[in-house]
């Protein structure tokens, strides 16, 4: 991850999270909500989706994602808001009149149809005959890598197969905006990480914006140009997925994009580079001051350290007495579980390229991070 270009703040005037270029949108919603009776499912949603960008929707369950896409389908309307699509607003406009496309988890294509007229069944509702559907559906099932498979019924396709029929079937219309709602979901993991990088790699040859739904953190990290995480409704960061990774905004965003330390502590001082915390048990952590500040002396606080940025020894700005509690052999890495002496747990990862073990359940060592790498959290 720390080879990968990280963008502090969006260039001036734009969006939190907007790619720079002044890129046309794709999809723009303005204050969207949408209640289901006093259940709000998505509470004042503003975002901004570019033309030609892989743009994933990530949350745990509940957290409004697929409501979101259902909205920008036209499956549900906004109980207040405004959504356009392509520059036009879409607001009463049914799905099959607008400019997207959806792929479901279900794939949701016709058993009793071939591949051929699978991919077909959306031109022929939209007046497409003769050589023209023809070379379209051919089109389509080489971009998929279906060519000869066209005469064969979902039944005689493996799952994967089957979910390249249902994107094809979503390309052939030449759609402004394909939709994808956990697509993937239904493939076993070797498969499902193929598909990822198949889809990404589809994404950037047909140039179609693709706004993808996911609850799985590593999928959106894979194929994302920018990610919006939800939770409860609304959007806590938009961001490229670097960026996500290494400059979380809060709490929620730093646990739910991989795994991390959290230190809570009283802001003990403060300068222009750093920020100095001590913890309930004495510890002192030092994290790099957060450019929009929020935090002051005396005050509470959270920093987040990656595992992967904790190494043992004494060496770095950042030194902790740990006891190992559970060692897990990964292959390339090894997981070491950690007792802290204020009760908690810290979790940290070593490659396994040095032939010497580290050390076991039941030691005693020290560990230490670099105040470049900890972070001060909101919320």
């Amino acid at each position: 991850m720390g080879d990968r270009k990280i963008r502090e703040r969006p260039p001036e005037g734009a969006p939190e999270g907007a790619p720079e270029g002044g890129r046309p949108v794709a999809v723009q919603l303005s204050n969207v909500t949408k209640s289901f009776g006093e259940f709000v499912a998505v509470d004042e949603l503003t975002l901004e989706i570019y033309e030609g960008e892989f743009f994933s929707l990530l949350g745990p369950s509940g957290c409004g994602k697929t409501t979101t896409l259902r909205m920008i389908a036209g499956f549900e309307e906004p109980t207040r808001g405004e959504i356009s699509v392509a520059g036009e607003p879409v607001h009463g406009v049914p799905p099959y009149r607008r400019p997207v496309n959806t792929v479901f988890q279900s794939y949701a294509i016709f058993p009793h149809l071939n591949v051929f007229d699978n991919v077909a069944f959306g031109l022929r509702r939209a007046g497409v005959k003769g050589d023209e559907l023809r070379r379209r559906v051919a089109e389509a099932c080489e971009m998929v890598q279906l060519s000869g498979f066209e005469k064969r019924k979902p039944t005689a396709l493996s799952g994967g197969q089957q979910q390249r029929v249902a994107l094809a079937r979503a390309l052939v219309n030449r759609p402004k905006v394909l939709l994808l709602d956990e697509p993937l979901g239904a493939l076993d993991l070797k498969l499902r990480k193929e598909m990822q990088l198949e889809l990404k790699s589809l994404q950037h040859e047909v140039g179609i914006t693709f706004v993808y739904v996911t609850h799985d953190q590593e999928e959106a990290l894979t194929m994302s140009d920018r990610i919006a995480v939800m939770n409860e409704g609304e959007v806590q960061q938009v961001a490229d997925p670097a960026t996500l990774y290494e400059l979380p905004k809060n709490r929620f965003v730093a646990n739910f994009i991989g795994q991390t330390n959290v230190f809570s502590g009283t802001v003990e001082s403060i300068n222009r580079e750093r920020v100095t915390l001590r913890t309930g048990a004495g510890a002192r952590i030092e994290a790099v001051t957060p450019e929009a500040g929020g935090v002051e002396v005396g005050a509470q606080a959270h920093t987040t350290i990656r595992p992967e940025k904790v190494r043992f020894g004494d060496a770095g700005d950042n030194v902790v007495s740990v006891r190992i509690r559970q060692v897990v052999y990964l292959g390339v890495s090894t997981q070491y579980i950690a007792e802290l002496p204020e009760g908690g747990t810290l979790v940290l990862y070593q490659q396994n390229v040095q032939d010497s073990a580290g050390p076991g359940e039941g030691d005693e060592v020290q560990v230490a991070w670099d105040a470049q790498n900890c972070r001060v959290l909101g919320g």
